[in-house]
């Protein structure tokens, strides 16, 4: 998120306002990126990102690569320095990097020629996902207010809910929003807090979720990773659900405007109820709807062919 800050965050929702427009279509493709080719390059499963990027790419007219390190040459020792100077040999125009390795993205642009694009890293940033929050966010507003999308998220109250600590998610979240504006409350329990809170402009941070209820604007419930539970940062599942879990009895406490978010995927019954995931306050499935537009924009701002005007004739 750092590489955009506020001014190159507002930019690229910009741009996603523009290109959203494309999916209304009867052929929801444009020439923006015509001649350029796109490599998704993911070093661990994904489901959500990839095809994201891959439709993005293709609803561009962008030529598209896919790289699965499974079944690759990695298998057989070769490094992923020889990985992506290989595909950058090609002539990639861009190359989309999801690595468990945090900071694995940032090495690799270091490597290649190609534009290169953070699609989540280790325990780091995922930082189209934020964009994509706030973008969603954005419209849901505009959509309240009956207006255009607001330029920025300033007087919103977010809670950041769950295993925030592990979270790439919640790290990029918390700079995206916090750099238009909005207030940021982290809540988890102590074990799943990051150990420091340098670097992260939030209000709070605690473990009192049911006394911020009825003051947040945004409920936004993180994945609880399941393996965390090995490690033993929490004592139960249950207890979690029950202290933390975005419940519909908590639902119900929350202002009538206030929305609801998850980045996915979900475990259902216990950081958030299904009728809660499945509610008319929930914006689960118009997050994965924008991340189309969005990523689209992320790409066209990387490369910028041509005007926006000429990319979406």
């Amino acid at each position: 998120m750092a590489d955009l800050g506020r001014e190159g965050i507002q930019e690229v929702l910009r741009l996603a306002d523009s290109f959203a427009e494309v999916a209304e279509r009867d052929i929801p493709k444009v020439p923006a990126l015509r001649g350029r080719t796109v490599a998704t390059l993911f070093f661990e499963p994904s489901t959500r990102t990839r095809l994201s990027f891959e439709t993005a790419a293709k609803r561009c007219s962008a030529d598209t690569m896919s790289f699965s390190a499974s079944g690759s040459s990695m298998g057989k020792g070769e490094s992923l320095r020889d990985t992506v100077e290989t595909i950058d040999a090609m002539g990639v125009d861009v190359m989309v990097v999801r690595h468990s390795s945090a900071g694995a993205p940032a090495r690799v642009a270091g490597w290649v020629g190609a534009a290169v694009v953070n699609a989540g890293d280790g325990q780091h940033e995922h930082p189209t996902q934020a964009l994509l929050d706030c973008f969603t966010l954005r419209e849901a507003l505009a959509e309240r207010s009956g207006g255009r999308p607001p330029e920025d998220l300033a007087g919103l109250r977010v809670a950041v809910i769950g295993d925030v600590r592990h979270s790439r998610v919640a790290r990029s979240e918390v700079l995206a929003l916090a750099a238009l504006g909005a207030e940021v409350h982290l809540v988890a329990p102590a074990t799943l807090l990051p150990p420091s809170l340098e670097g992260w402009p939030v209000a709070s941070a605690g473990a009192d979720l049911d006394g911020l209820l009825g003051e947040i604007d945004v409920c936004y419930v993180l994945r609880l990773q399941r393996e965390r539970m090995a490690s033993g940062l929490l004592p139960s599942l249950e207890e979690y659900a029950e202290r933390f879990g975005l419940t519909a009895e908590r639902a119900a406490r929350l202002r009538p405007e206030a929305l609801v978010m998850h980045p996915g995927p979900m475990n259902r019954g216990v950081e958030i109820a299904p009728e809660v995931a499945s509610s008319a306050r929930s914006l689960v499935t118009r997050q994965v709807r924008n991340g189309v537009a969005v990523r689209m924009a992320v790409l066209f701002h990387l490369l910028q062919p041509t005007s926006v005007a000429e990319g979406l004739r």
